[in-house]
């Protein structure tokens, strides 16, 4: 008598698809999960709270107050979590010991990254990515870094993401993958500026001076993020997509996607391949903005199908780097990452399980009225069943995964006070 997945695996060759493949293809594609789910995006470096453009709401019993239970809360979710992960870390999750205090960010080197590449290697990480921190810092004053016309703080923050470079670099040769670099800053102006050219000539060059270190390219993927707005830089944002283009086309370096950082009609889905014809590499942050950057817990939705499409029908699964980028301090943290990365991960086994030479062909013979069809009949083929079986050959505990995390909460979180 069939199983359940081998009527489901019938049902989609009849599609013309072939779920061993599409399982197994799943397994090879790496999604850089982000530890700044697990405090807050409070960090260690004694910012304390969030601000410079940022925010997060709620207050959910059980937060990770330093490195040990940090890492225990990452080991739980990304034991629920199937598939290839990597680490994503930002420069402010440094563990500094001895030193808090004594050195700023712009003196931060490889030592106070040591603990995290144990860590990964532990839990059998793919690889560790990295950010500057350009935020919740004395010296990000009068909200400008890179761009300020205070000479004595852009050059801080170059420094910053000089030091943040060797960084990426010695993260990539310990886990002997490429590490991704991104560089994100939250500079910008409340109300109508009186100049937006000179702003973002000082962030032209900030950025060339940090990328004047010498750094091996085949190792360290630099990325530029950009952003419509945020809280308090409502009227202005420095680093805007039209600059974050050009400058990364220019310099030889990757545009980095967030799917929260643009006008609410602006669907990264479509972004992607536009990228993806002029460059190498094209980096996510897969987030969920409601009504604005919000990065609600990524779901299961249509914006996030599209965005896995895009990847898989183009075989960009090696060029396209995915990451994610969401914090709710609302809910129970270990269940905001399983739920979101376990979703990135069903949207792309989603887009696996496409004809996708099938559709193009239907596309480009204007055969319009049958690749709705087909496009329509194939929402109903049994995913469910899939997924399942994908969730079992990865030892991950399938949909009854949530005791596990209530279970945490009771025995682990709850004891935090």
């Amino acid at each position: 008598m069939s199983t359940i997945f081998e009527q489901a695996k019938a049902k989609y060759a009849k599609s013309g698809v072939d779920v061993e493949s599409a399982l197994e293809k799943l397994k090879t594609i790496p999604v850089s999960i982000h530890c700044w789910q697990g405090d807050d995006v409070v960090g260690f470096d004694g910012a304390g709270a969030l601000g410079d453009g940022l925010q997060i709401t709620g207050n959910y019993p059980g937060r990770a107050r330093n490195f040990e239970e940090l890492k225990e809360d990452i080991k739980k979710a990304f034991s629920l979590i199937p598939g290839k992960k990597r680490l994503n870390l930002h420069a402010s999750y440094a563990i500094l010991g001895a030193d808090k205090g004594k050195v700023d960010r712009d003196e931060y080197t490889a030592k106070y990254f040591e603990p995290w590449v144990a860590f990964a290697k532990e839990i059998g990480l793919d690889g560790i990515d990295f950010n500057p921190t350009f935020f919740s810092h004395k010296n990000m004053k009068n909200g400008l870094s890179l761009s300020s016309p205070d000479e004595e703080i852009r050059k801080f923050w170059i420094r910053h993401g000089q030091a943040c470079l060797k960084i990426t670099e010695y993260l990539a040769n310990e886990m002997g993958t490429p590490s991704l670099m991104n560089i994100w800053i939250p500079d910008g102006f409340k109300d109508v500026p009186a100049d937006r050219l000179t702003p973002r000539l000082r962030l032209k060059n900030s950025l060339d001076e940090i990328l004047s270190v010498p750094y091996d390219k085949n190792k360290v993927v630099v990325a530029v993020e950009s952003k419509v707005f945020a809280v308090g830089i409502e009227s202005y944002t420095v680093g805007s997509n039209e600059f974050y283009q050009n400058y990364a086309a220019s310099r030889g370096i990757c545009c980095l996607l967030d799917n929260g950082h643009y006008h609410p009609l602006e669907y990264v889905s479509d972004k992607i391949p536009s990228l993806l014809a002029f460059y190498d590499k094209v980096a996510l942050h897969v987030t969920r903005g409601v009504r604005w950057d919000s990065d609600h817990v990524v779901l299961f939705e249509d914006e996030l199908k599209e965005i896995a499409k895009e990847i898989i029908r183009n075989d960009a699964a090696e060029k396209v780097l995915i990451g994610l980028d969401f914090f709710d301090a609302s809910i129970n943290r270990i269940s905001a990452w399983t739920v979101g990365a376990r979703n990135m991960q069903k949207a792309l086994l989603w887009a696996l399980l496409m004809p996708h030479a099938e559709l193009k062909t239907l596309q480009d013979e204007a055969n319009f009225t049958k690749l709705m069809v087909e496009a329509e009949e194939l929402k109903t083929l049994p995913f469910g069943a899939v997924w399942e079986e994908y969730l079992k050959r990865c030892n991950v505990a399938g949909e009854d995964w949530f005791g596990e995390v209530e279970a945490y909460e009771k025995k682990i979180l709850n004891a935090r006070v």
